[in-house]
């Protein structure tokens, strides 16, 4: 497991209400039982209506190999939260300067039983569209995949999800369906 990015990188904390209370090291806010910190969570599409999905990497500190939404993260103390967005779809699918869509907000605590770590996220949704293919860097992203509402459905059901990934696509659906009425979702 890499912990070593995790135990470095400081997260904002927020109360319930979204307001920035303070800042942690990465890994003791998601010590049990967490603290609320504040997130992102991106659902990237393409024109023709097909979400991209990512597998984490094996060697992720948390929720390792699991599949997810199109990219997920925290900003930096203080960086705007789509601007955060932006930047990690760039650093993690090699997709820069995708243009986002806010979608909501969602506040959860999951937590993930291989590492015993927990997910407490005031997080923040964006939708985008993009048709460029993905290039993934290997120690965050180990494949992805292109599906349609339907292919979701099936890959739910067949394969490990992150924990937070049916919190976070609930919560993004009416942003997504805003920005891909024709979709299916």
């Amino acid at each position: 497991m890499n912990t070593a990015n995790a135990t470095s990188t400081m997260l904002e904390l927020v109360n319930m209400q979204g307001e920035t209370i303070g800042q942690a090291e990465k890994l003791s806010a998601h010590a049990h039982p967490g603290t609320l910190h504040r997130a992102f969570s991106v659902f990237l599409f393409t024109q023709d209506g097909r979400m991209l999905l990512q597998r984490r990497a094996s060697t992720k500190y948390h929720s390792a190999g699991m599949w997810s939404n199109t990219c997920c993260g925290h900003p930096f103390p203080g960086e705007d939260p789509q601007m955060a967005a932006v930047r990690r779809v760039g650093e993690e699918l090699g997709l820069s300067g995708v243009p986002l869509e806010p979608a909501g907000t969602v506040v959860y605590r999951h937590g993930d039983e291989a590492s015993g770590l927990v997910e407490y996220e005031y997080n923040h949704l964006f939708v985008g569209v993009e048709d460029r293919a993905p290039s993934p860097a290997p120690d965050e992203v180990g494949e992805t995949a292109l599906v349609t509402a339907d292919g979701l459905a099936a890959l739910r059901a067949d394969r490990p999800f992150s924990a937070w990934f049916p919190t976070v696509l609930a919560a993004a659906l009416p942003g997504i369906r805003r920005t891909i009425p024709d979709g299916g979702w």
